[in-house]
């Protein structure tokens, strides 16, 4: 029986959930499944190798961070077909994110509403699983890891939460990626401006550069913009993402916008919107930051990915890569290897 078909029997019953309860009944479940083997009868994606920041992923399919925020379902999430894994947010202290309920879906819209906070168990943890698990000991493929700030870490101290976790993960990602644009911690994409961007930049690439040289292996930076920003916010973030070389740029993260869920039910809850309506959004993002960075600086384009013609399409506007998460939740895992065989040898 293929994904499609057995997800399209689940997902009744895991919409019928909290959406949050859903999310905390499925990867436990996933996890079982890998622990018997029946993860391995996923049909894998053809190989389709791409080199992106100097790093090989196998397909240009990667899972987008949010999904497994501790990294403790990496080995099933990884049987699944995906080129690459990104697990976190995480922060340096272990924090149990926005009060519940905070995360809820609009079906008609193909959409999803969080204001998660990035809920975690700190990087310790965070890193104890990256550890245990066969994927990263087998080496066996693209593992991203996500960090952020403490919600209590006053804004002007962000870089000190930074600079903790990427000097804690560094030795175990093939990348990392600097989350600045979750709408739910406040004050967070304020770092995407002028001074407080270059100060953040600045200082984690002289870590990056010092870290290289510690454990003698370089991993690539990567920053995670908002899509709710103007040509010239766009601009200035691809000047300070050269000036500072940094190594890639996922766009985007959630919209902060209501236009396309307007008189929904959940429509108005506070929060990052996900799916279908960020898909013209990120889309937008992407082509400016084409424009300005051409093939300076890879972009991995994230948002709205409900079927495999929009990863194509997300790399007709300028992506190397592309990333899912919120069409995982409508589609279900097929719709992995839907976009690979969509833009195979794009």
């Amino acid at each position: 029986m293929s994904e499609k078909f057995l997800y399209s029997l689940a997902r009744p019953m895991l919409f019928s959930m909290d959406a949050e309860a859903a999310h905390h009944f499925t990867l436990p479940a996933l996890k079982r499944a890998a622990a018997l083997g029946l993860t391995k009868l996923v049909k894998q994606p053809k190989a389709d190798p791409r080199t992106v920041m100097g790093i090989t992923f196998k397909n240009p399919v990667g899972l987008a961070a949010g999904l497994d925020k501790d990294g403790a379902y990496i080995d099933a999430l990884a049987d699944l077909g995906f080129g690459s894994i990104e697990v976190g947010t995480v922060t340096p202290r272990a924090q149990p994110g926005n009060p519940k309920p905070r995360m809820f879906r609009l079906p008609d819209a193909q959409a999803i509403i969080n204001r998660m906070g990035f809920n975690n168990g700190g990087v310790d943890a965070f890193v104890a699983n990256v550890q245990s698990s066969r994927f990263y000991q087998d080496k066996a493929g693209v593992l991203g890891l996500n960090i952020g700030k403490n919600a209590d870490t006053p804004i002007e101290r962000a870089t000190d939460d930074y600079l903790h976790c990427l000097e804690k993960v560094y030795p175990y990602a093939s990348y990392v990626t600097v989350n600045i644009s979750s709408p739910n911690t406040k004050n967070l994409r304020q770092l995407q401006g002028g001074s407080e961007l270059d100060g953040l930049l600045g200082t984690l690439k002289e870590a990056q550069l010092r870290l290289a040289d510690q454990h003698k292996r370089y991993v690539p930076l990567a920053l995670k913009i908002a899509p709710d920003m103007d040509g010239d916010q766009v601009k200035n973030i691809a000047d300070a993402l050269l000036r500072h070389k940094i190594d890639g740029v996922i766009a985007t993260n959630t919209t902060l916008s209501r236009d396309a869920v307007t008189g929904m039910l959940h429509g108005a809850e506070a929060g990052g919107l996900s799916g279908a309506p960020v898909f013209e959004f990120s889309n937008t993002v992407i082509r400016l930051l084409k424009a300005e960075l051409g093939d300076a600086l890879p972009i991995i384009g994230v948002g709205g990915i409900m079927r495999g013609a929009d990863a194509k399409v997300k790399m007709e506007c300028g992506a190397r890569l592309v990333q899912l998460y919120s069409g995982l939740i409508y589609a279900g895992p097929a719709l992995v290897r839907d976009c690979a065989d969509a833009v195979h040898g794009k």
